[in-house]
């Protein structure tokens, strides 16, 4: 078997029809037969049924479509992980969360530009989730991301923890209270923009949260971001409307449409419409995390680091000093 054998009957499964993945793969409808025969002819197993339509995959071939996808995507990984460590990029590709852009990432570049002079940074608004495929296709080098992934191919620092602050419309009861707690929340209209959900295995609460062991069982792990703080301490929001991002929950909040929670760093965002209060829960936190490559990050990655530690410092913020691993 060869590799065009193997790309050629990955994309007739993911296509179930020999039309579609020749438009896909820019083959003819005989080349992709031809190959797929000599895939199996060479195995001596059937992998798809023809007679189906569309094509469906023998119980074999499922196995080895899912096998094989993975290996594929790793050798593309590779292969471009090898094409850049030969012609490294001059530039700094940086990914950011939009919360992350809010808080300190613009002090952060001034910084870094700073120390060196000589550095070239292009910044990408991209999902910490999407992140992790940007740094494997080299589309960045570096992402600012707000949740917790294990991958393979990447690590990840964590920066700190940022405390989420309500945020209120300035006509709101609540507006001037001094602190408030997630249960008087529950009552409000919460508006959710989170297009990153947590894994599912963060989801569950621990053994000592759980009120009714079997109904946690039964039940569905929460992975929205804000509903699964709230789960944490088993409450659930009776209303709640899904926008597309943060700045338009935000415009809702500043419109009196509901409320919802932002890390601290967004409290300056339309401030003259909605006031920011905090929660009476300190432990209620958000995450920030610098996603590189494992084996070969860029060589201004521990430059950047450097810099985040300087503002910190200044800032009095207090950190854990981390590393990347050496390049």
């Amino acid at each position: 078997m060869d590799i065009k054998q193997l790309k050629a009957f990955v994309a007739i499964a993911e296509a179930q029809s020999f039309s579609l993945a020749a438009e896909r793969t820019q083959l003819s409808q005989p080349s992709l037969s031809r190959l797929l025969k000599q895939l199996e002819t060479t195995m001596g197993v059937l992998l798809i049924e023809r007679q189906h339509r569309p094509l469906q995959l023998t119980e074999a071939g499922e196995f080895f479509y899912k096998k094989m996808r993975t290996l594929l995507i790793e050798m593309q990984t590779i292969t471009s992980m090898t094409q850049r460590l030969a012609n490294p990029s001059p530039e700094l590709r940086i990914g950011f969360v939009p919360s992350v852009l809010y808080g300190l990432l613009p002090e952060v570049i001034a910084t870094l530009k700073r120390a060196h002079a000589d550095i070239e940074v292009r910044l990408c608004d991209i999902s910490s989730y999407q992140q992790l495929k940007a740094l494997k296709s080299g589309e960045i080098d570096v992402g600012f991301g707000r949740f917790f992934y294990q991958d393979a191919w990447t690590q990840q620092v964590l920066l700190r923890h940022e405390r989420y602050m309500v945020a209120l419309p300035k006509a709101h009861p609540a507006a001037n209270a001094a602190y408030q707690r997630l249960s008087d929340l529950a009552q409000q209209h919460l508006i959710l923009y989170h297009n990153t959900h947590l894994p599912a295995r963060q989801a569950i609460v621990t053994e000592a949260q759980q009120a009714d062991a079997e109904r946690l069982v039964s039940e569905p792990p929460v992975t929205e971001p804000l509903l699964h703080i709230f789960a944490q301490y088993g409450i659930t929001p009776l209303l709640t409307t899904k926008v597309s991002d943060l700045q338009v929950a935000l415009g809702l909040v500043a419109a009196g449409e509901g409320i919802t929670l932002v890390p601290a760093s967004l409290q300056s965002v339309r401030s003259a419409q909605i006031a920011y209060r905090p929660l009476w829960h300190e432990d209620v936190t958000s995450p920030i995390y610098l996603q590189t490559l494992k084996d070969r990050p860029h060589p201004r990655v521990p430059d950047l680091l450097s810099a985040i530690y300087q503002v910190y410092e200044q800032r009095g913020i207090t950190y854990r000093k981390q590393s990347v691993l050496p390049v």
